[in-house]
């Protein structure tokens, strides 16, 4: 067994770290696969906007000529611009691998090298090239299939980690939500109330258009809601592009909503929330392929998918002791209730650090049923 890094330019190398997976997981009635093209634009420095400001580097483990594992680690130069307190820290991503420690050692030693030639001090992941890609490995849950775009792995991740060196660095809740949550109608009093006392409305849209108009506000609102959360770092114009163009590729227009505050220069977007049909089955009998069939099968499973995939909070922090969050949670509530189509909702990824806003959920009886855990590990 061997570990080689890839030559980005070679079509059989990027083909086959973009393959592996599928072979991995071809008896994993769960597992679900990315968009390929998404991935194959992960490994062209001329097309993703990762590399307008970093470096990354692609490796495979081989056995002769099969591949048993894979891995990218990552130089995020602006990660590191706006984080000067920590240590010069690298990422790892597309993790995947056979259950062999050997196999895990050789790629993560590879990696380490790599950061290591970079000044590099320190190494966390799964985290992806930008902010729309999912984070960590599957811990708990392994029994549900898990919402579009967020990774799912075999339950033997966890430890091939731990054998190389990673300890457990930040964990993400996932909770199951359906039409039997029943929010207090006072609270939902409540949410109307501050909305006329703070001059505050919510607002959809029509169509993808009106949306695509308001992604550099909506990256603005991002960029000063987040901007205290761990492994944070400010979306570019180029990103905020590729993640509007991915969200509008399967959004509806009616499901996303933006909180506006009534000002006299002009309407301020101080909050959004985001949410969408799960395409998962669809994506699972496409193999990730749109063309020839791949866009068949995803139109039509937008029109009777039961699941809807809640994606995307963010309020300005201003307006979080002001009864805005209140205003989330009810918009969610709307976002699922009032839409016949959907019995059941996936809330992805809470931040366990966000130790308010987890018991706020429960409370209301959204119920925690997965977790991802992130890794760090020292490189000195």
């Amino acid at each position: 067994m061997h570990v080689s890094q890839l030559d980005l330019a070679d079509r059989r190398d990027v083909g086959r770290f973009i393959q592996f997976p599928f072979h991995l997981y071809r008896d994993s009635p769960l597992w679900v696969p990315p968009f390929v093209d998404e991935v194959r634009s992960q490994l062209d420095p001329n097309r993703h906007p990762f590399y307008q400001h970093s470096e990354a580097a692609f490796f495979v483990a081989l056995e002769g000529d099969e591949v048993v594992g894979r891995l990218s680690v990552l130089d995020n130069a602006r990660y590191n611009k706006h984080n000067p307190d920590m240590p010069p820290t690298a990422f790892f991503y597309h993790f995947d691998v056979v259950e062999d420690r050997a196999v895990c050692h050789a790629l993560c030693d590879a990696a380490f090298e790599w950061a290591r030639g970079r000044g590099l001090e320190r190494i966390w992941g799964p985290k992806g090239l930008i902010h729309i890609d999912g984070q960590g490995v599957l811990v708990e849950g392994f029994e549900h299939r898990p919402a579009m775009g967020i990774p799912y792995n075999y339950p033997y991740y966890d430890g091939l980690l731990k054998d190389a060196g990673f300890e457990g660095q930040l964990e993400f809740v996932s909770a199951y939500i359906d039409r039997k949550i029943s929010l207090p109608e006072r609270f939902l009093q409540l949410a109307e109330k501050i909305k006329k006392r703070r001059g505050l409305r919510s607002v959809s849209f029509k169509s993808k258009a009106e949306l695509r108009a308001l992604v550099p506000k909506l990256t603005e609102v991002y960029n000063r809601s987040f901007i205290e959360v761990q492994g944070y770092v400010p979306v570019t114009e180029a990103e905020a592009e590729a993640i509007g163009n991915r969200i509008l590729a399967i959004a509806d227009p009616r499901l996303i909503k933006v909180l506006v505050k009534e000002e006299d220069a002009g309407d301020e977007i101080i909050g959004f929330v985001l949410t969408y049909p799960d395409l998962s089955a669809a994506i699972q009998r496409c193999r990730g392929r749109m063309w020839l069939l791949g866009w068949f099968h995803l139109l039509r499973e937008f029109r009777r998918t039961q699941w809807l995939n809640l994606n995307g909070i963010a309020i300005l922090k201003r307006y979080r002791g002001l009864g805005g969050n209140a205003l989330l949670y009810a918009e969610l509530y709307h976002a699922l209730i009032d839409n016949k189509q959907f019995l059941y909702g996936d809330l992805v990824q809470v931040q366990e650090t966000n130790a308010r806003m987890v018991r706020e959920l429960e409370a209301v009886g959204v119920k925690p049923y997965k977790k991802h855990r992130v890794y760090s590990r020292s490189l000195v």
